[in-house]
């Protein structure tokens, strides 16, 4: 049974807030200064300029429920505690390091937290899943739910461990050159509650760099929509969708931008969906311990003393955290106006748009169009997500990814799942609307292919 909540310092700390929260500051910092291009591993943990006291205290209580551990139920630590009674992770940070993007592997050479195992099953257009489609992304697997869980809290199962394996594929260029891709064959070992459904769809996800998020979401509907060709009437084989999709924090259709298939429509909604799949946290928008009803010990775990373990003040405050750090943007130097060129010239800018101006009146080089694209059978994962089938994904921003070494001192694993090593290897597994762009880059010379990786790494 849930226990009332006794007069605390974390409460009387988040009643002392509401006027703060109810300023309406939540916003970013219209300056162009807070858009850095050097590469510093703190970067993206520092505080846009010209925060006022307010703000800064808003600013300094997100970053706080963002970085320090929460903790399992009953505790003393009533600010922290609802951990679980499933999670992966008990900290955000854990799988976004200094706010950059998670890695494949840890130190050990284990599979990371940030490396996350999704999991549903395909509607059968039942009544009562069609039902849950007007409100939820999919069907989730009856007995593990949407996301497998690699912790459980005390007395309570983890769900399963990671079971991915690589094998080896070359690929000829035009010019003799061979390259190496790595294709992955997903898996599950140790399940703890049983077999799957035997349709289920399971996939693998990387946590993407937190790097600008704030200026995409000041990014209009219109100037993203302006780009959508659904019917590529233009016959250039490019037809970008957009994600429409329904919103818990406004209970209506949405235009959504974030996540790998845009599921998610703003950064709230974002960070409340993370919270719950990842960490077992409830919030107003996911109000239910993320257990099946399937999972006894789960359902019967110790409750936490408040019926929400992260309120929305304090939301709010890890949304204004996320939305108003500092950015990084490559410098336009001669080498990335050359690299730029080449981008462009084999279509790459199509979908990694480049630039954008934001209601702020601040020109960002995201590289994104935000919309869903067909990326052909070897990345399709079969997984749909509202208005996205299992052969789309989000064009990912790509702004950022020159921190990742810098912070985790190791290169990043792109695309969805971590399987490319390099630009390079992201690049030959594109398909689909963007075979034409990998046929045109494999046909480059030697020389330019190196031009364009270089810009890649500095963007």
């Amino acid at each position: 049974m849930k226990q009332k909540s006794s007069l605390s310092f974390s409460t009387i700390l988040n009643k002392s807030l509401v006027a703060i929260f109810a300023i309406g500051l939540f916003v970013v910092n219209g300056s162009s200064s807070n858009i850095s291009n050097i590469k510093d591993k703190s970067l993206l943990l520092k505080p846009i300029e010209n925060l006022n006291d307010e703000q800064y205290d808003k600013f300094i209580l997100g970053r706080s429920f963002f970085v320090i551990p929460w903790v399992e139920a009953p505790s003393a630590t009533t600010a922290r505690d609802g951990l679980g009674p499933l999670f992966n992770a008990n900290t955000c940070v854990s799988c976004h390091p200094a706010n950059g993007r998670g890695s494949v592997y840890n130190k050990n050479m284990q599979f990371s937290r940030s490396l996350i195992a999704k999991l549903s099953i395909p509607s059968t257009n039942s009544k009562e899943h069609q039902e849950i489609l007007k409100t939820s992304p999919l069907i989730i697997e009856p007995v593990y739910g949407g996301q497998v869980a690699i912790n459980g809290i005390h007395g309570v199962n983890y769900e399963a461990k990671p079971d991915i394996k690589y094998e080896e594929i070359k690929v000829k260029f035009p010019d003799g050159e061979v390259a190496t891709l790595l294709k992955p064959s997903y898996g599950l070992k140790e399940l703890q509650y049983g077999e799957l459904h035997k349709d289920t769809i399971l996939t693998f996800r990387i946590a993407p760099s937190l790097n600008g998020l704030g200026y995409i979401e000041d990014i209009s509907n219109e100037d993203i929509l302006k780009n959508v060709d659904e019917f590529d009437k233009d016959n250039d084989g490019i037809s970008g969708r957009a994600n429409f999709v329904y919103s818990p924090k406004d209970k209506q259709i949405k235009l959504g931008r974030y996540s790998w298939k845009a599921s998610t429509s703003s950064i709230k909604h974002q960070s409340a969906d993370a919270a719950f799949n990842d960490m077992g946290l409830t919030t107003s928008l996911f109000s239910k311990d993320n257990c099946t009803k399937n999972q006894k010990a789960c359902n019967d775990a110790d409750k936490p003393r408040d019926l929400i373990d992260l309120t929305d003040e304090r939301l709010d405050a890890i949304s204004f955290y996320i939305k108003n750090r500092k950015t990084y943007s490559a410098k336009k130097t001669k080498a990335y106006k050359e690299g730029l060129e080449i981008f462009k010239s084999i279509s790459c800018a199509k979908c990694h748009i480049d630039s954008f101006t934001t209601k702020s009146g601040i020109k960002i080089s995201p590289f994104t169009d935000m919309l869903l694209h067909d990326m052909g059978e070897a990345l399709a994962d079969g997984r749909s997500e509202f208005k996205a089938n299992g052969n789309e994904w989000r064009t990912a921003p790509l702004w950022g990814l020159a921190l990742h070494e810098k912070i985790n001192k190791k290169a990043a694993r792109l695309l969805h799942d971590g399987r490319a090593r390099t630009f390079q290897e992201a690049i030959l597994w594109h398909g689909g609307e963007a075979n034409d762009a990998k046929e045109k880059y494999m046909n480059l010379d030697k020389k330019s292919r190196e031009k364009l990786i270089k810009f890649l790494n500095e963007v």
